[in-house]
């Protein structure tokens, strides 16, 4: 794949500058994720890093017991398998498709090879890296510290950053298990954002009719993340994306 046919770019890849995506670029293979896709296991080995395009993946920790919860999502802001290039090689998370899409992946070897050229790459990498911790540390401490309904609004406002369209085909229980609270926390928090009119909620899709509203109830956790993936992922010289390479409000 040639630098002019990613027509719907990650923005990871958009950030860099197109000599240094010219060197894997015709590496790059586009698949198709369906939702419920497990793209790798805890402790598996990986083969591939994604670069989700449309798709957005959940990074969920299993308990003993069977339980998980999500600890970041993944979509057109970055990179799925950040392990192969710090050197971990396996990961102790399970990647799970949240919302099917598409998606670009390049193997392991290659993407080892480009970390190790210490080149443009290795620093967006790094920069991504550090934004994805802040975003596991913000979970953890929304999670623990904030009402269901906070959590639910920073969980849909972050979803939304990472796809295209103002609606998402999930059900309340899938969000319960993301979240890692009661499904009825979950019905009662979805309730309150509807009669409030910010949300739209039938059938396993929520519709958001009032973003504004949503980033008004929304704790701190949200914008924490957010800026923290505006001040970190700057795109390639005449890429016209404004200054970022990260918008939550792209139309």
């Amino acid at each position: 794949m040639s630098t002019d046919q990613l027509s719907s770019p990650n923005r990871l890849l958009a950030a860099l500058p197109a000599a240094e995506l010219a060197h894997f670029a015709g590496h790059l293979e586009p698949v198709t994720m369906a939702a419920g896709d497990v793209l790798y296991e805890s402790g598996g080995q990986l083969q591939h890093v994604y670069f989700p395009t449309t798709a957005i993946v959940s990074l969920l920790y299993l308990l003993e017991n069977g339980s998980t919860a999500e600890i970041a999502m993944v979509g057109r802001e970055g990179i799925l398998g950040i392990s192969l290039f710090m050197g971990g090689e396996t990961t102790p998370s399970r990647a799970v498709v949240q919302r099917g899409g598409e998606a670009l992946r390049l193997r392991a070897d290659l993407i080892k090879l480009e970390f190790n050229r210490a080149g443009p790459l290795l620093r967006l990498l790094l920069r991504y890296t550090q934004a994805l911790i802040t975003q596991m540390m913000q979970t953890a401490v929304c999670n623990r510290h904030h009402s269901v309904e906070q959590q639910l609004c920073r969980w849909l406002l972050l979803s939304l950053d990472r796809t295209s369209s103002q609606s998402l085909a999930v059900t309340q229980e899938v969000i319960a298990n993301l979240l890692g609270v009661r499904r009825e926390g979950v019905t009662e928090a979805a309730g309150r954002l509807q009669r409030s009119g910010l949300i739209r909620y039938s059938r396993g899709n929520i519709e958001v009719l009032d973003r504004a509203g949503l980033e008004h109830t929304v704790c701190e956790c949200y914008s924490v993340v957010k800026q923290e993936f505006d001040r970190l992922l700057v795109p390639r010289a005449g890429t016209g994306d404004g200054g970022t390479g990260y918008h939550g409000h792209s139309p």
